[in-house]
C-alpha cells in the first residue's frame, strides 16, 4: 500500500521525536529520580516510586550543614575557578605561538601535548604525590590546582591551537599594521573570537575538576579541605551497616546543580565553540 509525501513526512517526524523524547527521558531519569530519593525519610527511601510523597528536607539540611557539604562546594568552587583561569590563561599564549609562529619541533610539540593529554591519571600518582610534598602543597587546596591543572592544560592548549589556527591571518596582519603589540593582538583580536572556544573549553576543564576524585583523596586528608566527591563517599550513618541514602542524593542533587546552570547559561557559546572548530574559517 503506497503512502502520500504527507504520511512519509508524519512518520520521519513521529520517528525523530519520539527517539528525542526517549534520550531525553534516559539522560534525565537518573537525576530526577535522585530528587524524588533527596525528599524521602526513613523505609520510604528502599520503596520504589517515582513521585515524591512527601517534601522532606532534612536530608538537604543534614548534608549541607552536618556533613560539611557547603564547606566542600566552597572549596570546589575555588580549586575549580582557579584551575579554569590558570588553563585558559597559559593556553591562549601558548595556543597563539602554537599556530602563529614558526619554530623547529612545533609538529613533535602539539603531538607530545596530545599524547600528555590522553595520559590516565594513576600512571603518575606516585609522581605527583612526591612533587606536591617537595613543594609543601600537602594536605592543602594548591596541590589539587597544581594536579588539575596539569592534566586539564594539554587538553584546553591542543583545542584552542586547532581554533587559533582557522582564523585568517589577515586578522592579525592587519592589527600589526595598526601598531598592535602581541598581547593587544591575543587581548583585543583573537579572544573575542575564540569566545565559544573559551567557554567550552573552561566548561570541560571545570567540569574535570569539580568532579575529580582519586587526586582529591589522595592529597587532602583535613575534612575542613575536602572537595564534594570525597565529601560525599565519606557520609556515614548511624551505624556501620547504615548507608544515609537520603542524604546522599541531597548532596549529589545539590553538587549537580552548578554544572547544570552553567551549561544552561552557555549553552549557546558551547554549541558554537564545538561546531565552529569543524569549519576553516
Amino acid at each position: 500500500m503506497k503512502t502520500t509525501r504527507r504520511q512519509r513526512k508524519f512518520a520521519q517526524n513521529f520517528v525523530i521525536y519520539a527517539g528525542a523524547t526517549f534520550a531525553v527521558l534516559f539522560c534525565v531519569f537518573p537525576f530526577y529520580y535522585a530528587i524524588v530519593t533527596s525528599l524521602r525519610t526513613g523505609q520510604e527511601l528502599f520503596l520504589p516510586a517515582y513521585l515524591p510523597s512527601g517534601y522532606h528536607w532534612h536530608n538537604y539540611v543534614v548534608a549541607l550543614v552536618d556533613n560539611g557539604i557547603a564547606r566542600s562546594l566552597l572549596n570546589s568552587v575555588l580549586v575549580a575557578t582557579i584551575t579554569v583561569g590558570i588553563c585558559l590563561l597559559v593556553s591562549i599564549t601558548a595556543s597563539f605561538a602554537l599556530a602563529r609562529v614558526q619554530f623547529r619541533g612545533r609538529k613533535f610539540l602539539l603531538f607530545t601535548i596530545l599524547c600528555v593529554s590522553m595520559f590516565p591519571q594513576v600512571a603518575v600518582l606516585t609522581g605527583m604525590f612526591e612533587l606536591v610534598r617537595f613543594l609543601g602543597l600537602y594536605n592543602s587546596l594548591g596541590a589539587l590546582i597544581l594536579s588539575y591543572t596539569t592534566f586539564s592544560l594539554p587538553f584546553t592548549v591542543w583545542v584552542l591551537t586547532t581554533f587559533m589556527k582557522s582564523i585568517p591571518v589577515e586578522l592579525e596582519e592587519a592589527a600589526i599594521v595598526d601598531g598592535a603589540k602581541t598581547w593587544t593582538i591575543i587581548r583585543r583580536v583573537f579572544a573575542p573570537i575564540l569566545a565559544p572556544a573559551l567557554v567550552t573549553t573552561g566548561l570541560l576543564a571545570f567540569i574535570g575538576a569539580w568532579n575529580e576524585f582519586m587526586f582529591a583523596l589522595t592529597f587532602i586528608i583535613s575534612g575542613e579541605k575536602r572537595t564534594v566527591p570525597v565529601a560525599i563517599s565519606m557520609f556515614s550513618g548511624a551505624s556501620t551497616f547504615e548507608l544515609p541514602w537520603g542524604s546522599i542524593m541531597a548532596a549529589s542533587v545539590v553538587v549537580t546543580l552548578p554544572i547544570i546552570v552553567l551549561v544552561l547559561i552557555f549553552q549557546k557559546r558551547i554549541v558554537s565553540g564545538l561546531t565552529s572548530g569543524a569549519i576553516k574559517g
